[in-house]
């Protein structure tokens, strides 16, 4: 699941409540966002996208210089992470080609684990390279969206870079209206309360009206630049960006969505949402396809309470066909930690025969489970259903009762170690 609003963000009122909430957005890698950037005319630096250890070499070799080498994953705390192969983060500068191949051969192809990914890392499979930047001073950038205010607001600190969480009492806050924009006030604003230079308030104006108009124009939710550095020599440029985009407005962003790249760990998700399925991902051995988040919350907790833990859900809505079905077991088949599958449905515009003759025909479509599976249908023709699982004789397990459905796929269910 993309990660929520950046936990600067989540500082401002409101946001906290609405971090609670399960939202689909898009996430780019940082290549992709400073590419972006560059369109919209904010300095960032030249940097080339490398697959191998010998195109890395290559490129430092090209730019003759000391060059950062930075991990591209869906996923913050690169610097402070740590790559599975040596232990070192997934921010590296390289200063000569020979260090450069190197550290791409300890980075690419190997597991990077940070604060936010996954317990397990998340597979390096690209790295983005530019020259070392002659930092003078750090500051973040952001704009998203405050909930209590149902105003867009502007959060910039000139204390940036990675220690920002640990800031977040230096964030200073600026609201403004999408209508109005950028006006002369707000700049005055800024001004009062970072004291930029003469000469770096210009810039400043420039970089802050060119990302309220990508964050207009692009149906952003969030927009972060961290650091935005000053150079030694009075040049800013954005050194990291992180943006995140409003999934409901995919049909308008074909664009922005054609970058759409997935971590390891979400092709399941992906590939259950092009389907009309809902896909969470948990840490246990038993495999779910429910229909609506509240029954897969009480079968979550069910299981739980008889010593059972859950892989993952599948919520297949209001869609129960036999292709929905079919893609909702091949997603659990082939997760190697399903070791048994709950069939939890409860029938009301869907009814339960048309789900239970689902079932079947993806089963004969499958040539049957690798695991053991129990179902359990409730509601509109639940009886009719359960006749058309026995009759069809597959080697499934029935039961009628919520509690002694959960109690029976744990008992068929190894235990999770």
């Amino acid at each position: 699941m993309y990660r929520s609003l950046s936990r600067i963000s989540q500082h401002i009122g409101g946001t906290r409540s609405v971090a609670k909430q399960q939202a689909r957005r898009l996430t780019l890698l940082e290549h992709h966002s400073h590419k972006l950037l560059k369109q919209y005319g904010i300095p960032v630096p030249h940097g080339f996208v490398v697959a191998s250890p010998d195109d890395a070499k290559s490129v430092v070799s090209e730019i003759n210089a000391p060059s950062m080498l930075k991990s591209q994953i869906l996923a913050g705390g690169r610097g402070k992470g740590k790559v599975d192969s040596d232990g070192k983060g997934g921010v590296r500068m390289a200063k000569t080609p020979e260090e450069a191949f190197e550290d791409a051969s300890n980075m690419l192809n190997h597991y990077l684990t940070t604060k936010q990914t996954p317990l397990g890392g998340l597979l390096v499979k690209k790295l983005y390279i530019y020259k070392a930047v002659d930092v003078a001073h750090e500051y973040y950038f952001s704009v998203t969206i405050d909930r209590e205010r149902y105003s867009p607001v502007l959060l910039i600190s000139d204390e940036g870079g990675v220690n920002i969480e640990s800031n977040v009492d230096k964030l200073h806050k600026f609201w403004f209206s999408l209508s109005s924009g950028v006006t002369p006030e707000l700049i005055a604003q800024i001004q009062a309360r970072l004291l930029f230079s003469t000469s770096e308030l210009p810039v400043i104006e420039h970089i802050i009206r060119q990302m309220v108009a990508l964050f207009r124009e692009k149906d952003a939710i969030l927009l972060e630049l961290n650091p935005l550095a000053l150079t030694r020599e009075g040049d800013f440029v954005c050194l990291d960006a992180k943006f995140d985009f409003d999934d409901a407005a995919r049909f308008r962003q074909r664009d922005i969505f054609s970058l759409e790249e997935h971590a390891s760990n979400q092709e399941d998700e992906h590939e259950a949402s092009k389907h009309g399925l809902v896909y969470i991902r948990l840490d246990g051995n038993i495999g779910n396809i429910v229909n609506g988040a509240g029954l897969a919350m009480a079968t979550n907790d069910l299981i739980n309470l008889h010593g059972g833990r859950s892989a993952n859900f599948l919520d297949i809505g209001g869609k129960a066909t036999t292709e929905t079905l079919q893609k909702a077991f091949e997603i659990l088949n082939r997760d190697s930690r399903v070791q048994g599958i709950w069939v939890n449905i409860f029938g009301g515009i869907v009814r339960c025969d048309m789900t239970a003759t689902s079932i079947i025909e993806a089963a004969s479509a499958m040539g049957g489970f690798r695991v053991p599976v129990v179902v359990r249908l409730q509601g509109t023709n639940s009886v009719e259903a359960m006749k058309l699982i026995e009759a069809s004789e597959l080697d499934l397990s029935t039961e009628s009762d919520f509690e002694l459905a959960a109690e029976r796929i744990i008992e068929l269910t190894p235990r999770c170690v």
